[in-house]
């Protein structure tokens, strides 16, 4: 049996609809009419111990909702969520002894006190033996590069800082599943490359499970092994990152140098002419084309002295696949 298992999960909310004027206002206090949101939409999926997903979709496709009940916090309308055989909203405290989370814009950490104290007070709320929680400590300490602002409040901190902190006392009592919302929301580069890598040595080295909600593919592609992927509450696709190139993807941009006696465009139903000047063509290739092929027919034919290949960006192809759902 897979170590997280979501069946059939759904999550509906109730909404007032807004009555007019003086009269409507009396009217709603004797007689509310009220609208169904569907957050989330009869998902299903499974996880083994160790995976490592992201879970993404467009601001309101019901990612949050779903880690939230994952997590405990809300309760499905229907369908069935299982976290090491652990119903989350049916067993909250044995659950929130399993799992860390982490949500981009909300701080587990006190605004006047330094890291180290923030450790110090989070350790008398898990029954996790001293010496291991220190161990903890140093070990997040010194992988989240933590060292230079531990012991600064918290309100000095940048939001980087934060946010490696943040994640440190999410992981301090060894949890077993890591649940992240966008976590590095707003950070510059530096601290982006310091958190994924992070994340992919503690995935290694403790074999915890994972699942990134984010809007930054670089996450994505950085950090994850598998894909899954909402919009408007229902599951669009499930598999590796390849897997969901081959299946979105819309064609490669070639673009070939020439130096000397420029060619003769030929048209062909394998490529199209997207940009031409004197020295260079933007070619894209179709789909179905692998790129060696497109590559050896491309230098048989035109002998460029230079030739690039630009593959389409995870984003982009993200992008077309929200777009594919819309229209369908």
């Amino acid at each position: 049996m897979s170590f997280i298992e979501v069946k059939n999960l759904c999550k509906e909310y109730r909404i007032a609809k807004p009555e007019k004027g003086l009269a409507g206002a009396v009217k709603s206090l004797f007689h509310r009419e009220y609208t169904v949101k569907q957050a989330v939409r009869d998902v299903s999926f499974s996880l083994e111990k160790g995976e490592v997903v992201g879970y993404i979709g467009p601001n309101g496709a019901g990612k949050s909702t779903t880690i939230k009940m994952l997590s405990g916090v809300l309760l499905p309308t229907s369908g069935v969520a299982k976290v090491g055989d652990i119903i989350p909203y049916e067993n909250r405290k044995e659950n929130a002894k399993r799992i860390g989370v982490v949500f981009g814009q909300r701080s587990q950490l006190y605004w006047d006190l330094p890291v180290s104290d923030t450790f110090d007070l989070y350790e008398s709320l898990y029954s996790v033996p001293q010496k291991r929680f220190r161990e903890n400590c140093e070990f997040f300490t010194e992988l989240l590069d933590m060292k230079g602002f531990l012991h600064q409040p918290v309100r000095q901190l940048s939001l980087g800082q934060k946010m490696k902190a943040n994640i440190a006392i999410a992981l301090l009592h060894d949890p077993e599943v890591l649940y992240l919302d966008e976590p590095t929301i707003g950070l510059d580069v530096a601290s982006k490359k310091i958190l994924r890598d992070a994340l992919k040595s503690i995935n290694a080295q403790r074999r915890t499970t994972i699942i990134l909600t984010t809007h930054d593919m670089d996450d994505i592609e950085a950090v994850c092994q598998r894909l899954i992927m909402i919009d408007q509450g229902q599951k669009l696709f499930d598999g590796t990152l390849d897997d969901f190139r081959a299946k979105y993807h819309d064609g490669f941009i070639v673009k070939l140098e020439f130096e000397g006696l420029f060619p003769v465009w030929q048209e062909s139903g394998a490529y199209a002419l997207l940009e031409q000047d004197e020295h260079h063509w933007l070619i894209k290739a179709k789909p179905d084309m692998s790129t060696k092929a497109a590559m050896i027919d491309l230098i048989e034919k035109y002998d460029p002295m230079n030739l690039y290949v630009q593959e389409e960006r995870i984003e982009d192809i993200v992008r077309r696949a929200y777009t594919l759902n819309e229209t369908a």
